[in-house]
């Protein structure tokens, strides 16, 4: 079943079962309010008939009592002799005093009788049969419409009406409603399931899977064809990281060969000049230019190891003020032209990293710092904690970066200094990664470049 076939059943749902309710509930009421609605007639009946039924057998008694003394009817005597096997009504009559009496008989109460004493003590009993429906039934219909038509008196039938189709309309609505409540859930999930797998997705969250439906709607087909493409981005984000990381390697190698060739230029020109010229000072000369350029491809070979090699790394607690006081005194002689400031917290500040690692790091961003610097700069190292975690900054009142230069400040192949391979921050970034750390920028308070490194505070073990 399609999805919109879903919706037109839902809507049709939604209105013809309220409404069939609605009418059965309506009529039923209806029915009911009809019965009770000749109350005043019946009320009115059934005092007539009540008057018309006493009139009757006060006509009845009369008319025995006629045939009685014109010697139409012929009695039935009882002994005062057998008053032992006498009927109880004829006891009863005899015991009472009375010298007359009339009482009805028969399952329909349609036989009167008719009793009289004699002076012997003797009760002759005198019956005729009645014609109509018999007085105890006539007698039991009219209570049957005085107690319709008290209980009609006694509740107010025209409110109860009203609250009774109120009640029954609202259980309806409630019922309707709690049922397209659910229906509509039950419809919309795959969309919301859709949604949060987008979100994920877009998150870059590729291996996320939307759990798997009937294909025969729309909303399966969407689940199944998301499946896929979630699928097909995630293989094409391994292909990709694959190549990148190969074009990565390949535009190294060629930047490797350009650095190398560069520095074999003028080692070969000054060979070939050696050949043609035997001057001791030109020699010297040459020899000079031949060291600075294989110092050179040495700095670049050992920095291009240095960025494909990946160290073991071994954190351990480390005091950071102490690391970095050490590091600025190894590199305050190498710079005596530049001012270091240090700003330490008090106390130690222990944080978890490699050694070795970390002094690669400092280094780095010192060598930097100072070069950015110049004659006259100054440098600062700073301790402090950043967001439950130890950071240790590097800062210089240098130029600063260019918004280029913060652009692709990682980026392995590009250098934005002089002589630079533009690996020295690559690797720094990945030695504090390796320590569980990150190296970030930031705005720093001498105006030049800042950079910090965060690390997790280290554990105090109280053993």
């Amino acid at each position: 079943m399609s999805l919109r076939t879903k919706l037109i059943a839902v809507f049709l749902l939604a209105t013809l079962a309220p409404l069939g309710a609605m009418l059965w509930v309506t009529i039923n009421l209806l029915e009911t309010s009809l019965t009770y609605a000749s109350t005043d007639e019946l009320d009115s009946i059934s005092k007539s008939l009540e008057a018309t039924g006493r009139e009757f057998y006060q006509r009845a008694k009369e008319s025995i009592k006629q045939d009685v003394a014109n010697g139409k009817l012929s009695p039935q005597r009882f002994s005062l002799a057998d008053r032992d096997l006498w009927p109880v009504q004829i006891s009863t009559f005899h015991s009472s005093g009375d010298a007359e009496r009339h009482f009805l008989s028969g399952e329909a109460g349609d036989r009167l009788n008719y009793l009289v004493r004699q002076p012997d003590g003797d009760i002759l009993a005198y019956a005729r049969k009645l014609g109509g429906p018999g007085m105890t039934r006539l007698q039991q219909q009219i209570a049957s419409a005085r107690e319709v038509v008290d209980r009609a008196r006694v509740f107010n039938l025209r409110r109860g009406f009203v609250l009774t189709l109120l009640a029954s309309a609202a259980a309806v609505f409630l019922a309707s409603l709690a049922f397209l409540v659910w229906m509509a859930f039950q419809i919309t999930r795959p969309m919301r399931e859709l949604q949060q797998g987008l979100a994920e997705l877009a998150d870059g969250n590729f291996t996320v899977r939307l759990p798997h439906r009937s294909s025969c709607d729309e909303s399966g087909q969407t689940v199944a064809a998301f499946n896929r493409t979630a699928a097909q981005l995630e293989e094409n984000r391994e292909k990709l990281v694959h190549l990148t990381r190969v074009a990565s390697w390949q535009m190294l190698a060629r930047k490797m060969a350009h650095e190398v060739r560069n520095s074999l230029t003028p080692i070969r020109l000054i060979m070939e000049e050696l050949g043609d010229r035997h001057d001791p000072e030109f020699l010297q000369q040459a020899a000079q230019i031949v060291s600075d350029e294989v110092a050179t491809l040495e700095r670049r070979v050992r920095a291009f190891g240095d960025f494909a090699t990946e160290p073991n790394a071994l954190p351990q607690p480390l005091d950071l003020n102490s690391l970095l006081a050490e590091r600025v005194a190894l590199h305050q002689p190498a710079h005596p032209e530049i001012t270091y400031d240090l700003a330490l917290m008090p106390g130690q500040l222990r944080a978890s990293a490699d050694p070795d690692l970390l002094k690669g790091v400092l280094t780095n961003l010192l060598e930097n710092a100072a070069q950015a610097a110049g004659q006259g700069g100054r440098v600062r190292g700073r301790t402090y904690i950043e967001n439950d975690r130890a950071a240790i900054a590097i800062e210089d009142n240098g130029p600063g970066l260019s918004k280029l230069a913060r652009e692709n400040l990682f980026a392995p192949t590009i250098s934005f200094k002089r002589g630079g391979m533009g690996l020295g921050l690559s690797i720094a970034q990945r030695g504090a990664m390796l320590s569980g750390g990150t190296l970030e920028h930031y705005e720093g308070e001498l105006g030049g470049a800042a950079f910090r490194v965060l690390l997790p505070l280290a554990t105090v073990d109280h053993g």
